[in-house]
Parts: structure tokens; sequence; C-alpha cells
């Protein structure tokens, strides 16, 4: 039997995904965001497609700010651009 494939939504694309194509952001209760490769850290969790455009027009328009309800320094779509990049290799 094949296993059901996790999907996620893009909150910039509004696309369902698998969750595999996508990057997990999560702020923690202490308001503090990052980027969750696992997946699996407790906290208000946004999914992003793992693609540079995505990420630039989450920066541009404030997604993740909206969802997650917290500050985002630029450091962060830095950090998600430099992720996404290494991981296309």
């Amino acid at each position: 039997m094949n296993r059901k494939i996790p999907l996620r939504k893009c909150v910039v694309t509004q696309e369902m995904k698998p969750k595999k194509e996508l990057i997990r952001i999560v702020r923690s209760k202490e308001g503090e965001v990052s980027i969750d490769p696992s997946g699996k850290k407790s906290g208000r969790g946004a999914y992003l497609t793992k693609s540079v455009e995505v990420v630039k027009l989450a920066q541009q328009k404030n997604t993740l700010e909206q969802q997650l309800n917290a500050k985002i320094d630029t450091s962060l779509y830095d950090e998600l651009i430099a992720f996404i990049e290494k991981d296309q290799t």
C-alpha cells in the first residue's frame, strides 16, 4: 500500500505540495524565527516553496511576518536563499 505523501500549502503561492518540496520556517514561543530543515521543531510553522523567486516574493509582500506574527530579519531571507541554492546543487 502506498503511504500518503504529506502535503502542505506554500504561504506565498497557495499551492499544495509534498512536504519535501517546501521549507518550513518556524516561530518559537520566544518569538524567534528560524529555518526548520527537519520540519519537526515546535512552534508556529509556515511553509515556503523551495525557490529563490518565492522567497523574494515573500520578502516583498511580508508574507512570513503576517503568517508567523513576528518581525522577520532580512538575514533570514538571505539564509533561506543560501539554503535553497545549496539544496539545488
